[in-house]
């Protein structure tokens, strides 16, 4: 989704917009955030571990999920209303007219996903989940993997069989801004590097994939 629905990343939008709306206070934490960037880029945590801390300072620990489900509509007009490209409105317009079902794959939460995705036009989400206690509020924890790189293809494979989709009786398009997705564009019928940074450009060349720009 990122990069490739959208102009600008969604995760740190999220964090603030429920950080302004939830609980203001928690942007005096803000200033810790570099540490996680730092141990990310020390290699000492991975990606999944970076967002759940981001996730635990602005957010919190645990949630009771009305308190997302307050946010989570405004959040996703936002997103729709400002950073969205207008070329992938008319990309999915034609796909369903031509009769392709949308799926958005992302290592985004579905938390807010979803409501982004649905208003998209988009029939599924595989998405990253976030871990529940046995009282329903949502932890600062990924349930399962984070949607991205391999795991990401393992996760479509993983509902393509949920939904009874045989990967021979099916035409799959792929799009992706990023070089962290090569394994699902080479999954894919008819892939598309969409906006792509440098690493993917190259690679979409090399293998003769289409390339997308809208920016």
């Amino acid at each position: 989704m990122d990069k490739t629905v959208t102009r600008r990343a969604t995760y740190n939008g999220f964090l603030l917009h429920m950080a302004l709306n939830k609980s203001p206070w928690r942007l005096f934490l803000s200033p810790l955030l570099p540490v996680g960037l730092a141990l990310y880029a020390l290699k000492i945590w991975d990606r999944a571990r970076l967002k759940q801390f981001a996730q635990m300072l602005l957010i919190g620990h645990r949630v009771p999920p009305e308190k997302f489900a307050r946010y989570l509509e405004s959040h996703a007009d936002l997103v729709v209303g400002k950073n969205v490209y207008p070329q992938l409105r008319e990309r999915v317009a034609e796909e369903k007219a031509a009769g392709y079902r949308h799926v958005m794959a992302t290592a985004s939460y579905r938390l807010y996903v979803e409501a982004i995705a649905h208003r998209l036009g988009f029939d599924d989400v595989i998405a990253t989940n976030l871990a529940t206690n046995s009282s329903g509020h949502v932890l600062a924890r990924i349930d399962g993997h984070n949607c991205y790189d391999a795991a990401k293809l393992d996760l479509v494979k993983a509902w393509m069989q949920a939904q009874g989709i045989k990967r021979e009786d099916c035409y799959i398009r792929a799009y992706s801004d990023h070089v962290s997705d090569a394994p699902l564009l080479s999954f894919a019928d008819e892939p598309f590097a969409t906006n792509p940074h440098g690493p993917l450009t190259q690679m979409a060349k090399a293998n003769g994939w289409t390339i997308l720009d809208w920016r």
